[in-house]
């Protein structure tokens, strides 16, 4: 005969809570559904970190289907104070979002760079895309188009050898 949790009764593979705390594993077992027999270290670090009365108080106070997503915010955050005991997984997130920074100013230094670079490729071939710029066209403004850039002040600085930025 089955029961719930597919075990069969008198043959029953405890959970790895059951196993870890070294009880007996009965068909109304909180922990079972979430730590099952073959992920013992599941439930190791769990239990270290919280303690078993706290994650069965915890538990047992969800609605079941809200128990999953506990269950695995705990093994997260059990895993993550094993690394890491001071910190936890707010160290983790701090590593992260000083990745993020890092690479945010990374490509901020490399879009700059693309527009210096382009800005230096303009001033380079000045009747590419800007119509004429010869001071024989002395004309109305519709007869002769303006420079996006202004080239004078980006020549200052580039003539330097230093970049238009600074870190």
């Amino acid at each position: 005969m089955k029961e719930s949790g597919g075990r069969k009764q008198g043959a029953a593979s405890p959970c790895a809570a059951c196993r870890l705390l070294r009880r007996r594993c009965g068909h109304d077992c909180v922990f079972a559904p979430y730590f099952p027999a073959h992920q013992p270290h599941k439930f190791a670090n769990v239990h270290k970190v919280f303690g078993a009365s706290n994650v069965n108080k915890m538990l047992q106070e969800l609605p079941v289907h809200q128990r999953g997503d506990a269950v695995s915010s705990m093994v997260y955050e059990a895993n993550a104070r094993i690394r890491d005991p001071v910190y936890g997984c707010v160290g983790a997130i701090s590593s992260l979002q000083q990745q993020i920074d890092t690479l945010q100013t990374q490509l901020a230094l490399a879009q700059a760079e693309v527009v210096h670079l382009r800005v230096r490729q303009n001033a380079s071939f000045p009747h590419h895309g800007f119509g004429s710029t010869s001071p024989t066209n002395s004309g109305s403004p519709s007869s002769q188009a303006k420079p996006i850039f202004d080239m004078d002040m980006v020549g200052d600085q580039t003539s330097l050898g230093e970049p238009m930025w600074s870190c």
